[in-house]
């Protein structure tokens, strides 16, 4: 069984989380079961998957639960988007969240690849 925890991509989804969590404490309050809440669970997901598909047997299955953490950050990467042109956060907070995701995002990805390629 694998250790999630070993994973950089997990300890930068958990950072990331938790900075996704700081960024929507100064959305309006009216965001706070919209947005807000939508940008917090796709941001929770993507560690989470991680984890849970660290506990499975197969690399088959370790490899779906990435992909679907790394729809939760592309999910999250529309939502940042989103926030940025209502006014919710500023230019540079989006840049440097971007920056994280984006980051995120190509190591998913080439996790997965890597497993597709060695496990057809």
């Amino acid at each position: 069984m694998r250790n999630f925890k070993n994973y950089d991509v997990w300890t930068d989804g958990v950072d990331f989380c938790v900075e996704v969590y700081k960024m929507t404490e100064r959305f309006p309050k009216k965001e706070t079961y919209a947005l807000s809440d939508q940008m917090q669970r796709a941001a929770v997901s993507i560690p989470s998957n991680v984890a849970e598909g660290c506990s499975r047997r197969s690399e088959k299955e370790f490899g779906h639960f990435l992909e679907i953490s790394l729809g939760s950050a592309y999910e999250v990467e529309t939502q940042m988007e989103i926030a940025v042109r209502l006014g919710y956060i500023t230019k540079p907070q989006f840049e440097k969240s971007s920056n994280a995701i984006q980051s995120i995002e190509k190591r998913l990805s080439s996790v997965i690849n890597n497993i597709k390629r060695t496990n057809p």
